[in-house]
């Protein structure tokens, strides 16, 4: 059995936010009692992150990390069509995850205590964004 559902989320701009209970729900719509749920962001300067949703100064020491690896507007970048922000946003997306592969339990979406999903908008601006979610496996 599958069940295949897209999700259009609108941004409020550079930063995480969680998206676990909208996944939660199309797993619990799908019927599937034993599977998986993969969950697919289509575009280039965003990301799926799977991390701890207890401390929100988790998400915000990615961010940082991430602010020295793929700076904004660095004098090496050639592409910046869309301003400074947009070479480091692909930099970014490439060096996290455009999809994740979650566990489906008893019918519901099995994370762990501290886990949580999150969309991780990689440009300043907001955007509206949209996110494929596919639950496959064995019905109740």
């Amino acid at each position: 059995m599958i069940l295949q559902e897209t999700l259009d989320i609108a941004t409020r701009g550079r930063g995480t936010q969680e998206i676990s209970a909208q996944i939660a729900a199309i797993v619990s719509r799908s019927g599937i009692h034993t599977g998986l749920a993969h969950v697919f962001i289509c575009h280039t300067s965003a990301s799926l992150l799977l991390s701890e949703n207890a401390d929100p100064d988790v998400r915000r020491d990615l961010e940082r990390f991430l602010q020295r690896i793929a700076p904004d507007g660095a004098p090496w970048y050639a592409h910046d069509a869309e301003g400074p922000d947009d070479m480091a946003a692909h930099i970014r997306s490439v060096l996290t995850a455009s999809e994740l592969t979650l566990p489906v339990r008893a019918g519901r979406l099995a994370l762990g205590t501290w886990q949580g999903v999150y969309l991780w908008e990689h440009r300043h601006a907001a955007h509206r964004r949209r996110v494929i979610v596919t639950v496959h496996g064995e019905a109740a």
